[in-house]
């Protein structure tokens, strides 16, 4: 419906006015009769008492002098109801109805006297009641006048209030329409578009604020996402592109092709292409909480430190380089021993590839919480670098660069377990140099049981 909120909030506001002014006019006129009659009241009752005095002091006349308005009326009855004296007008009528003993009453009536509604005031005075009426036409005359001009003002006054209405909500919404038009503008192509900030530091204001810090969000994804299937499409080409140009040289020149060499150096090939897909699915499961779910963390007690001991058998007999394991210590979380198992083979891969010709593994538990750290002693990481090394596809300087073997994706895979384990990871210069990397995970506490 064209109009939407502008429309609705339009209706709302006429209908609501509509009602108040048609509760307020009820009340008015209902007031104005209420204060019309009052007053004629008073008239009636000073005729009365008036009438009351001459009747006192005997020099009450027959017909009995009208007071007031030319079509007033006045009757004085005995008890028996016999008319002792009445108006000139209403010599010929019956007596009216009487009150009780010291009774007065106020009532409106139709008397046949031009055939008009009467007030009539009927007071109870000794041994006689003395009537006096006075037309109420007047009261009906000027209770209408105000009734029509209430069905006229009411209408009009609310089609321009509606109309005013109108006019504010379509400019307090203007600004929003900007902002949606200048939103249904940006697509893939051109996500460095923003709306326009009003300077009213009010609702729509805050919304366009929010609404960049939206797109903010949205081209930083989409950034990365894009440098992540670049960066995925550089990796996977060039192990491809070294596949196919051995064995393109094997199948020119077979006579002199070393078939199994060649056999050799593709399984290697494709053995890193495993892994970098397998990290490849696991980030994307991690990103993915929908329809790639990661499957869920088994929650078991673990021996930290019997992990990093094993891991240390496993570097000793792979490298040549010095593992010092000597200040491992005791440490147990409650996780999935195969995922802490997988962030520390790939800190220890990390340090492998850049340590000189020392590694040194600690685990302890301080405070509630078990503490792992990896260092190396190779050329270290600059503390300006330090936050970037755990982006997928990360480079920084030549001298850990990834050429020297990994995906670039193990340091980004190790943030997101110990993450989803309530860790924290940190960078850190070793004493003497080099890097060392601090896992800090929950302890498991001593009542804690083994589940899966």
């Amino acid at each position: 419906m064209r109009g939407g909120i502008r429309l609705r909030i339009t209706a709302i506001a006429m209908t609501a006015v509509t009602l108040v002014l048609v509760l307020a006019g009820v009340a008015l006129l209902g007031s104005q009769r209420r204060i019309l009659t009052h007053n004629l009241d008073e008239i009636l009752s000073t005729h009365s008492h008036n009438i009351e005095r001459t009747y006192i002091a005997g020099d009450l006349d027959n017909p009995i002098v009208q007071q007031g308005d030319e079509d007033a009326i006045a009757q004085v009855v005995d008890n028996d109801g016999r008319v002792l004296a009445a108006t000139s007008n209403f010599a010929t009528e019956p007596s009216l109805t009487s009150p009780g003993p010291n009774q007065t009453s106020y009532r409106t009536l139709h008397l046949p006297i031009d055939e008009s509604n009467y007030r009539l005031l009927s007071r109870s005075v000794g041994d006689v009641v003395i009537h006096t009426g006075t037309p109420i036409d007047d009261v009906d005359e000027s209770v209408a006048a105000l009734r029509t001009g209430l069905l006229i003002a009411i209408p009009l006054i609310s089609i321009i209030i509606g109309a005013l209405i109108w006019w504010l909500v379509g400019r307090t919404l203007r600004p929003v329409e900007a902002i949606r038009t200048q939103v249904a503008a940006i697509t893939g192509a051109n996500l460095d578009q923003r709306v326009s900030e009003p300077a009213t530091n009010d609702e729509i204001a805050r919304l366009a604020c929010t609404m960049n810090a939206m797109l903010d969000r949205i081209e930083d994804a989409s950034q990365r996402e894009r440098h992540f299937v670049a960066d995925a499409s550089h990796e996977l080409r060039t192990p491809l592109t070294r596949m196919r140009t051995e064995l393109e040289v094997d199948i020119a020149d077979p006579a002199s092709a070393d078939v199994v060499t060649t056999h050799r150096s593709v399984l290697g090939e494709v053995e890193a292409l495993q892994r970098l897909v397998e990290d490849l699915l696991h980030l994307a499961r991690s990103d993915n909480r929908t329809s790639l779910q990661p499957a869920p963390l088994k929650r078991q007690l673990v021996d930290l430190d019997d992990l990093v001991l094993d891991e240390a058998r496993r570097l000793r007999t792979a490298t040549s380089l010095q593992i010092d394991t000597s200040h491992v210590s005791a440490a147990q979380v409650i996780g999935d021993p195969d995922q802490l198992a997988r962030a520390i083979r790939n800190l220890c891969d990390n340090a492998v590839r850049h340590a000189s010709s020392r590694i040194t593994l600690t685990t302890r538990e301080e405070q509630h919480r078990a503490l792992l750290t990896v260092t190396d002693d190779g050329p270290g990481i600059p503390e300006h670098e330090r936050s970037r090394v755990f982006e997928r596809f990360a480079r920084i300087d030549q001298a850990r660069h990834t050429a020297a073997g990994g995906t670039g994706l193990g340091l980004a895979i190790t943030l997101d377990i110990v993450q989803r384990h309530g860790g924290t990871i940190t960078i850190h210069e070793a004493d003497g140099g080099g890097a060392s990397f601090a896992v800090s995970l929950p302890a498991s506490e001593p009542h804690q049981e083994a589940t899966t």
